[in-house]
């Protein structure tokens, strides 16, 4: 006969399908609306914060920071890492982004601290994906679908880190390019979001889950 799920289990894993899910779905739920708010594709995602999906951008990214504090795992590593990237969302929902066009010197200085945020909010996430994740219960032989996990979380992690060194790139050297039509910064947001969105859910076994008996 087939055990009932632990309810603290399930819960545990909704939440980090909830942390993908919100991370997966940011870059076009601030995009798609543009019919109604008015407003074209910005020149990064943080742009949104100027425009009519200003709540959803705050609201979501504070919603990724509740799941990130509630997600915490079973060592000090873990806690420090789910506290640290709570605080990193927030910073990065409060301290807005400098306006593209006629920045005063307070929003350029107060963009400073949201790629700051940003950054170190992006690191610490590559650092679940090619650490925290990876980790395998003392005395626990991985599964077949554990190691396949563990592949996913290294490309997440790589793809976060790539997409962090592109736009830093980007910045430091002043390119003008586009990708598929889209800024740099929003593409390269874009991939490290859904790569963030993509370990999450396979964290919370939406996606390569053991089976069971």
């Amino acid at each position: 006969m087939a055990q009932a799920p632990d309810p603290k289990v399930f819960t545990y894993l909704t939440l980090r399908k909830s942390v993908g899910i919100v991370a997966f779905g940011l870059p076009f739920a601030v995009a798609i609306p543009i019919l109604l708010a008015h407003h074209g594709i910005e020149s990064s995602i943080s742009g949104y914060y100027y425009t009519g999906t200003r709540n959803l951008f705050v609201g979501s990214l504070c919603a990724v920071a509740m799941f990130l504090f509630s997600c915490r795992g079973f060592d000090l590593r873990d806690e420090v890492a789910g506290i640290f990237s709570a605080i990193c969302a927030v910073g990065v929902a409060f301290f807005p982004t400098a306006p593209d066009v006629c920045a005063t010197l307070k929003q350029k200085h107060i963009g400073y601290v949201h790629y700051t945020f940003a950054a170190l909010l992006f690191l610490t996430l590559a650092y679940f994906c090619l650490v925290l994740f990876k980790m395998t219960a003392q005395g626990r032989t991985p599964t077949p679908k554990k190691l396949q996990r563990n592949r996913m979380y290294t490309a997440s992690g790589v793809a976060i880190i790539l997409s962090l060194l592109a736009i830093a790139v980007t910045k430091i050297w002043g390119l003008k390019y586009s990708i598929f039509g889209l800024g740099p910064v929003f593409f390269f947001e874009t991939t490290s979001l859904l790569a963030f969105g993509i370990a999450w859910l396979t964290k919370g076994e939406t996606i390569l889950k053991d089976e069971t008996l």
